[in-house]
């Protein structure tokens, strides 16, 4: 999935963003330590186990060009 595949609004899960299938080339341990130390947007909980990010965090963080 790259960057214009990604929905127009919403939430995206993990697996979209990060490599190997996603637009963004990271590992997933680097995908939460980047988060932790405010690299990468913060999640949204939307249920008990279920983790997502906003759509816009994410465009904005590939326009930005942190990755």
């Amino acid at each position: 999935m790259s960057a214009t595949e990604l929905p127009k609004t919403g939430f995206v899960r993990l697996p979209s963003i990060i490599a190997p299938h996603g637009p963004i080339p990271v590992s997933k341990s680097t995908w939460w330590a980047g988060i932790k130390d405010g690299r990468f947007p913060k999640p949204v909980k939307l249920g008990p186990r279920i983790t997502a990010w906003r759509v816009d965090d994410i465009r904005a963080l590939i326009e930005k060009g942190a990755v």
